[in-house]
């Protein structure tokens, strides 16, 4: 594994956001509006409703916590898409690039992506809403890290999808996370869902992840069990993502596909 390859393509993006305003804009202009919007709904149900002891509190830190996820996967998405749409992703492997290394270097500029996005949402929500995800505490960073990995694995599984399929598979980018969400129980409880889904939705992190987060908010307690959960599931769910993309890139290989990719 060459570490100066992967710091390399690295870099290459990192630079491409730095040196673009519209893209830096573009990153923190949706995470901001949501926490903005959500934080007057959160409002709205403060004063309308008691279901929670400290409605805003508890919706406007899980809709931050949706968009860690959120901004997690497209971010991986959008670097994998911006070198299929350039017709350079055959071009890496010219450096030579591992597959592997090629992963490691989009999952690390994704993380870059996703705070860039987010840390300017967060600070806002404080003086805003008198809001602070930090009040999570110390569960926070395994809160993040457990959403931040969903996110990545859901990011390799459409990024297998576009070796396979092609640019015709780019729309599930953008809807792959929406589709998830009613299952996600974000800002409601599992009990609320028909049984059904509830037998579907026990079978993703995110329902132990959003529980918890509820659960230290509301109940100033802190179920180590529902963290060990998510990232259980985090690991089988990852585990099956990149056997799933290296599957999808050995038949994109092997059919001669990849060299028509972006076309």
């Amino acid at each position: 594994m060459n570490l100066n390859k992967m710091y390399g393509l690295f870099l290459r993006h990192f630079y491409l956001i730095k040196g673009s305003l519209p893209r830096i804009l573009d990153l923190i202009y949706w995470p901001t509006i949501q926490i903005i919007l959500w934080g007057f709904i959160s409002k709205f149900f403060t004063i309308y409703s008691d279901y929670y002891n400290n409605t805003l509190g508890v919706i406007l830190t899980c809709a931050i916590l949706y968009d860690i996820l959120f901004r997690s996967s497209i971010s991986f998405n959008m670097l994998f898409l911006e070198e299929i749409w350039s017709r350079n992703f055959t071009n890496l492997f010219i450096a030579p690039l591992k597959l592997k290394e090629i992963i490691i270097s989009l999952i690390f500029t994704a993380l870059v992506r996703t705070l860039i996005g987010l840390v300017p949402a967060i600070i806002l929500t404080s003086p805003l809403f008198g809001v602070s995800i930090l009040e999570l505490g110390i569960p926070l960073f395994l809160l993040f890290l457990s959403l931040y990995f969903f996110g990545i694995t859901l990011g390799l599984f459409v990024s297998a999808g576009l070796l396979r399929f092609g640019p015709s598979f780019e729309n599930i980018a953008w809807s792959s996370l929406f589709l998830l969400a009613p299952l996600g129980c974000i800002y409601y409880p599992i009990e609320i869902l028909p049984n059904f889904f509830q037998v579907l939705a026990k079978a993703l992190p995110l329902v132990y992840i959003f529980d918890e987060t509820r659960n230290i908010l509301i109940n100033n307690l802190v179920n180590y069990e529902n963290l060990k959960i998510a990232f259980a599931l985090n690991v089988v769910y990852l585990t099956f993502g990149l056997m799933l993309f290296y599957y999808s890139f050995l038949k994109a290989r092997d059919k001669g596909t990849l060299i028509n990719m972006g076309e």
